[in-house]
């Protein structure tokens, strides 16, 4: 089961979205608990080499019901929108609710105009971390998992990237804008990291490739 620390997302993701506060934008974090815990890629490195190596577990019994997600964050405001105000330029409200602004997306580097364009992806999808060790979570862990904007797990990106992306990991599916695959890995290790899931052989050379274009 994950440590005791592990419990520390869904206390932060309370505190600091309460009235819809926004988590700042995309903070690999190792410290838990640290707003501005970015690492470089010869730290990402480090961090890839002492995950878990193991084969993918079974799909058995995973629903995305057992991720419950998309939480409230007060005011009519839930993660998602969260997510959209905070990676977004120029976003307008409606109450708690974004109703117009731009966002980049990150997989595909195209420039979004409408929040109906946008997918809040799982940088670390919901199906993924079942088979590398959320199955022996409980609900409220996986919750924190799945509405964590202390890490970078959650992303504003594209519809069209994310739907193609699914629950892959990166040994089968790499963001289309190469510009994107330091990041991508950095962010995708930084998420296992903190909650001590595992890699496969195959993912673990895939990652370790796309941090070589971090140099």
């Amino acid at each position: 089961m994950p440590p005791a620390r592990w419990f520390l997302p869904l206390l932060l993701a309370t505190t600091l979205t309460a009235g819809c506060d926004v988590a700042d934008a995309r903070s690999p974090g190792t410290t838990p608990g640290s707003k501005d815990t970015s690492t470089s890629s010869s730290g990402a490195e480090a961090q890839l080499k002492k995950l878990t190596v193991a084969d993918a577990g079974k799909m058995t019994g995973y629903s995305r019901e057992k991720f419950p997600h998309w939480k409230s964050t007060g005011k009519n405001c839930d993660v998602r929108d969260s997510v959209l105000e905070r990676d977004g330029t120029k976003v307008k409200l409606s109450g708690c609710n974004v109703v117009a602004g731009t966002w980049k997306s990150l997989y595909d580097d195209k420039t979004l105009t409408s929040p109906t364009q946008v997918d809040i992806d799982h940088m670390v999808p919901l199906a993924n971390a079942w088979r590398s060790g959320a199955i022996a979570w409980t609900t409220e862990q996986r919750k924190a998992f799945a509405n964590d904007l202390d890490r970078p797990q959650l992303v504003a990106v594209s519809a069209a990237s994310n739907r193609s992306k699914g629950d892959q990991d990166p040994s089968t599916w790499k963001p289309p804008a190469k510009d994107a695959w330091c990041s991508y890995a950095e962010d995708w290790v930084a998420v296992k990291t903190y909650y001590q899931l595992t890699v496969t052989q195959k993912e673990k050379e895939a990652l370790q490739d796309m941090l070589e274009t971090c140099r």
